[in-house]
């Protein structure tokens, strides 16, 4: 994600770029994990100290509408964000380091459709999140 267009966007729909809404949006365009609200701030006062933890839920949840970043599900129930993918991607989760891998592909018909059969929902759209362990993990888990 360019931190810039995230920039201009918030900008275009009313935002005032502060200090503290650049500092989150540079920490989420630069990294490849899914951070929650709390790590962000944890690394956006390293710039900004006198930043608050309501500005950075305020500043994600801007980002989200504007479709610049995603939530993301996590095992032990927290949300996390991470930039938001090209087209319909979905997401492979490390449990052990939080990074995120995103592939798309979808050869989910079959099932969504048997779903769809025995519940009778009609289902419009669907989000994939796999959890797993990275190959950087799984090498560090063998020594």
């Amino acid at each position: 994600m360019d931190s810039e267009l995230c920039l201009t966007r918030l900008k275009e729909n009313g935002y005032r770029l502060t200090d503290a809404r650049k500092a989150v949006v540079e920490i989420v365009a630069a990294t490849t994990h899914a951070l929650t609200p709390v790590e962000v701030y944890d690394r956006a006062r390293m710039s900004c100290p006198g930043m608050g933890l309501v500005t950075v839920y305020r500043t994600l949840e801007k980002l989200e509408e504007l479709g610049l970043i995603q939530r993301v599900h996590q095992m032990h129930g927290c949300q996390a964000f991470i930039t938001s993918g090209n087209g319909h991607e979905h997401l492979l989760l490390c449990t052990n380091c939080g990074s995120t891998v995103r592939f798309s592909g979808d050869q989910l018909d079959r099932l969504i459709g048997s779903i769809s059969r025995h519940s009778g929902f009609i289902i419009k759209e669907h989000w994939l999140q796999l959890f797993g362990m990275c190959k950087k993990c799984q090498g560090s888990v063998k020594k």
